[in-house]
């Protein structure tokens, strides 16, 4: 029994560990415990090695808090890491590539020199040899002459392989850097560039402007017409909002989401360049591409501050988000600013 009573000691202790943790989790990233979140936290504390702890730590270095359409992405398909998190590891592995190529060519010099040692080896020999032999020395050079040709040959074709295989492996890992940084469906920068830029900015002391810009209903849009009609007007305002301000940062954030970071501009002007992307949306009539039937209206919210001077990301953010929620309050397809 005492045996019995201490296993069971155990027990409540494991358990109240990982209760411990999963409640740490969700208060970190101010998630509500609801049974989504909750076994969505489960899953990492209890897995931290599995892929949806590792997608986790991707998303969230820097101090970027998960938000309820990061769990639902990521817990739909708990295998699968987000594409931002797919194209990391890609990066990751070529890099790996181009390292084990650089290290083959490293060997192949090593050869190509121990070959041309032994070659000369070889005519040192043969040279001797002409020395002290009339009969057979000229055919003998023949022979050892020839073979060497055959090897420098095989190492030319060997050389040449390995640069094409270089060349394209840097073609790759140029890919993929680009891929790393932009999302799949838009073209868009992605957040960790969107992050990056803040931060570059901060360090320099360059005045900055904050904007999240979030399509008005469009769950709607992806209920009544199919999410490959959604994915064509998150493109299309996309290529709005980029093509207006197209010297600035465009990313797409999350889901129906757009983050813009303004550079060494004015509040005003920054709110006048979102102000013509949203007229631009507003004013234009979409129609599905398979029936020519209307779509209706398409328009987005906004909420736009600027950084004061060595103010943080997640301040700022947090600020405009609370202005565009104001803009849907107020009755969407407006801007708000401070």
């Amino acid at each position: 029994m005492r045996r019995a009573g201490a296993a069971m000691t155990l027990l409540d202790d494991k358990v109240m560990e990982i209760f411990d943790k999963v409640g740490a989790f969700l208060t970190e990233h101010r998630l509500g415990a609801d049974p989504v979140n909750y076994e969505f936290a489960y899953r990492v504390v209890t897995t931290p090695d599995g892929p949806v702890a590792a997608a986790v730590r991707a998303m969230t270095e820097g101090g970027i808090r998960l938000t309820r359409k990061d769990i639902v992405a990521l817990g739909g398909e708990a295998a699968r890491p987000e594409p931002e998190v797919q194209n990391r590891v890609l990066h990751d592995t070529l890099v790996a590539r181009t390292q084990l190529q650089v290290e083959s060519f490293a060997d192949l010099v090593k050869s190509v020199r121990a070959e041309t040692t032994d070659f000369g080896r070889d005519l040192l020999a043969s040279s001797e040899a002409i020395r002290q032999i009339d009969g057979s020395v000229a055919t003998e050079v023949v022979k050892i002459t020839g073979a060497m040709v055959d090897r420098v040959r095989a190492t030319e074709d060997r050389l040449e392989a390995a640069t094409r295989e270089a060349a394209e492996l840097r073609h790759q890992l140029e890919e993929a850097r680009d891929d790393a940084r932009r999302d799949p469906l838009t073209g868009l920068a992605n957040r960790r560039v969107f992050e990056e830029g803040f931060a570059t900015n901060l360090a320099s002391g360059i005045r900055q402007c904050v904007a999240i810009c979030d399509i008005d209903r469009f769950k709607l849009v992806n209920d009544n017409f199919g999410h490959a009609v959604g994915d064509r007007v998150l493109k299309a305002i996309g290529e709005v909002l980029s093509a207006q301000c197209r010297d600035h940062i465009v990313a797409r954030y999350g889901g129906e989401e757009f983050a813009l970071l303004f550079t060494g501009i004015s509040a005003d002007e920054a709110r006048a360049l979102i102000e013509e992307a949203r007229e631009t949306v507003a004013n234009k009539r979409y129609r599905l591409r398979e029936t020519d039937a209307p779509l209706g209206a398409v328009t987005f919210s906004a909420g736009l501050t600027c950084a004061a001077a060595g103010e943080q990301l997640d301040t700022a953010f947090e600020r405009a988000d609370q202005l565009l929620y104001q803009a849907k309050t107020n009755g969407r397809n407006q801007i708000m600013h401070d």
